[in-house]
Order: structure tokens, then sequence, then C-alpha cells
């Protein structure tokens, strides 16, 4: 019987973040289609390595999606050192896996660079909304 508790406890706790999840969702559709923009306009329009777009793309896109969660997502209104200081370490987190994803995969095994940085977003959106709700904006 405990086990159906604790099964119904987090099915509740899951059912409570829909909201959170669709506006979370929202901003990251809306974080991606500005990511895959800017990263074509780079390497297509103006030359640079694939690699370099995501480098230069990602830090504009850090700006947008930490005001666009903590507002919009997650309707954090305070404004403490420390939630910013871990947004931060999330996102270098996530800057390292992308800028490592596009090396390993674009530039060294030749993968297109349009499916690896979808790749990579589609990893980090299933750790990023549990660690922005009970982490960087708890």
């Amino acid at each position: 019987m405990k086990s159906m508790d604790i099964f119904q406890k987090i099915i509740n706790y899951f059912w409570s973040l829909r909201k959170e999840f669709a506006k979370y969702f929202i901003t990251g559709i809306v974080s991606v289609v500005l990511d895959m923009l800017s990263l074509i306009f780079l390497k297509e329009v103006c030359g640079v390595l694939p690699v370099f777009a995501v480098v230069i793309n990602q830090i504009f896109l850090m700006g947008f999606v930490f005001l666009m969660n903590k507002h919009w997502s997650f309707r954090e209104k305070s404004m403490p050192q420390k939630q910013l200081v871990r947004f931060l370490l999330l996102t270098g987190v996530n800057y390292l896996f992308s800028v490592g994803a596009m090396y390993i995969f674009n530039h060294s095994l030749g993968f297109d660079y349009r499916l690896v940085r979808l790749a990579s977003i589609a990893m980090m959106v299933s750790w990023n909304f549990i660690l922005y709700k009970n982490w960087v904006y708890k």
C-alpha cells in the first residue's frame, strides 16, 4: 500500500507542475528557434565555424532564457545573488556541453551542425526543467 501512496504523490507532484512546464516548454521552443536561426545565420551568412557560432549565440541566449524562465515560467520575483550564480553555473555546464558536442560531432565526426545542435538541446531539456524548478529558482 505504501508504494501506491508514493506513486500517487509522484503523479500529483508532476501534475502540479504542468503549467510551469508548459511555460518552460514554450520558452524553450522560442529559444530553440532563436538559437537555430542565429546559428544558421552565423554559419551560412557570416561564415563562422559551427563550434564558434555556438560559442557566440549561447552568450546572447543565456540572458533571454534566464529572464523568460525567471519572470514568466517560474514567476520568481526576487533577485538573490544565489539564484543568478546557480543559473550561471547551470548555463556554464550547458554551454560546455553544447560546445563540446559541436566540436566532437560536427568538427571531428562530420555530423550536420544543425542536427548536432538540436540533439544537444534535447539532451539539456531533460535535466534543465528539474534543475531550474528545484535549484535555480527555488
